[in-house]
């Protein structure tokens, strides 16, 4: 009898975990358009692969069994996760103590097992009923996601509203996927601006996807609905290694060879789609871009070649001439700095005219972010490579992997130019009697200086790097013992 009732008071007790606030609040947060709780692990996770940890954590000041947040592991694709995602119905996903603790929980559970960690994000930020107690468990979650970057792949998805304190854990983790019809991310939201500055604004327009993808930086995807982003994180994953261990996918390795130097217009002025060079060179349908949005003078994103899974970097000289501007460099050294730490090898791909001149830009501190990007590479010891497909002149050629940055081959197209600057401006500085008289084409000068390790046909492109990249596997690389760098943030 003692046993039944136990029995009993348990599957009431995993009811209402399962309710969350309640069916009225539920109905309100379907009609928005919003998947819930449960069906979003669903669409994330293997089916049949969640398994719940702290189901029964209640906090002091709720009645809602969970506290609003459902913490577990589960599988993608095979590889384990730990996922945590809060709970809209329950005190608005508002943070409260027993909330952050069963998130830092599942955050050292993560780092302990070496295995990425996925929070679904939908809170009003702390709970105001707690006090400064629900604010200390954000630094306790700040403070995880610090320790544990570089070591554990962390993801943010943003599928409802992400506001106050709440916004910063987003910002310290690796990627930050967002729905574009139902969530905003700001620090300050729009009501208590109006109350402090008089200042009306829409939620979209503060804090929208658009906004923090296109604008801000804040976002690497966005997708049209729940459905869209969760698969998107799911595809995310079959790129980045658990435990150091190399990502392949044999399917995707076979392909029919094509001549990249077909894209590149005969012009030299004239632009062209860098990313149309890469999907030539890497294995079929295996490009993911990450901030297509945003700094689109630089592309970033991982591929595969011959199955393995590598980071490549490429300048857009559909935007800007493919120049490197502030947005530019962090994009890309953030970008740089994420493969290294999961040993994802890099490619560059290199069409820079230089960094983008200008007042502006040098007020606005081109020199400090540009030494982003020359520390990004410079500190990686993953396998590097670099393709100059037409022109590297001054400083941005050096930003771009170059041989005195340490990269491990330095490759270069015939028609590739390398110079301090273009021809057209350097005659213009420096009188023509004075300068040497070029009776070699700037590359073959690059290389015979041992700055460009090989010159070769753009068909030949995709075996080389694939020879290439082979060679450097066991690559090791050692660095001087220290605490730590410091890097020009």
């Amino acid at each position: 009898m003692a046993m039944n009732e136990s029995f009993n008071d348990l599957a009431k007790w995993r009811e209402k975990a399962f309710m969350g606030g309640g069916e009225k609040r539920a109905a309100a947060h379907r009609n928005k358009g919003k998947l819930s709780v449960r069906e979003r692990l669903h669409e994330l996770l293997d089916g049949g692969s969640f398994m719940e940890i702290q189901a029964f954590a209640t906090g002091c000041m709720s009645e809602h069994v969970g506290d609003g947040v459902v913490t577990g592991t589960g599988l993608i694709h095979g590889r384990p996760v730990c996922v945590y995602a809060q709970d809209a119905t329950v005190h608005g996903g508002s943070l409260g103590e027993i909330h952050a603790k069963k998130i830092v929980s599942l955050m050292d559970l993560a780092a302990k097992n070496q295995i990425p960690i996925i929070g679904l994000k939908d809170s009003g930020g702390a709970r105001i009923q707690e006090g400064v107690v629900s604010l200390e468990g954000y630094g306790q979650i700040f403070k995880r996601n610090v320790l544990y970057s570089g070591q554990i792949p962390q993801i943010s998805v943003i599928l409802g509203s992400c506001a106050g304190g709440a916004v910063y854990s987003p910002a310290l983790t690796d990627f930050v996927f967002m729905t574009e019809q139902t969530a905003h991310m700001f620090l300050t939201g729009p009501k208590v601006i109006e109350k402090a500055t008089g200042e009306t604004v829409c939620p979209d327009r503060l804090g929208g996807a658009s906004v923090q993808h296109q604008t801000s930086g804040n976002v690497h995807y966005t997708g049209k609905d729940e459905k869209d982003v969760l698969k998107a994180v799911r595809t995310l994953l079959t790129y980045i290694p658990t435990k150091q261990q190399t990502v392949t996918d044999a399917e995707t390795s076979k392909r029919d060879a094509d001549d990249p130097g077909n894209i590149l217009p005969k012009n030299p002025s004239r632009t062209y789609d860098v990313k149309q060079v890469v999907t030539a060179i890497i294995d079929s349908d295996s490009f993911f871009e990450t901030q297509p949005c945003f700094s689109k003078n630089i592309v970033t994103g991982f591929a595969r070649l011959q199955g393995a899974s590598i980071g490549v970097v490429a300048n857009q000289p559909k935007v800007l001439a493919g120049s490197l501007d502030l947005d530019a460099a962090d994009k890309a050294a953030r970008f740089i700095r994420f493969c290294d730490a999961f040993h994802i090898p890099i490619l560059t791909l290199v069409d820079v005219p230089g960094f983008l001149p200008g007042e502006k830009a040098e007020h606005a501190g081109i020199i400090r972010h540009g030494a982003k990007l020359l520390y990004a590479y410079a500190e990686a010891t993953v396998p590097k490579i670099t393709v100059i497909l037409r022109k590297a002149f001054g400083g941005a050629y050096v930003a771009m992997n170059s041989k005195g940055l340490g990269a491990d081959f330095v490759y270069a197209w015939p028609a590739a130019e390398i110079d301090v600057m273009g021809k057209t401006f350097a005659d213009e500085i420096v009188h023509p009697a004075s300068r040497e008289v070029e009776t070699e084409p700037s590359v073959l000068k690059a290389a015979q200086a041992g700055l460009i390790d090989d010159i070769f046909m753009p068909s030949e492109t995709r075996e080389r790097l694939i020879r290439s990249f082979d060679l450097l596997r066991r690559k090791e690389e050692d660095r001087p013992l220290k605490k730590h760098g410091n890097m020009p943030l």
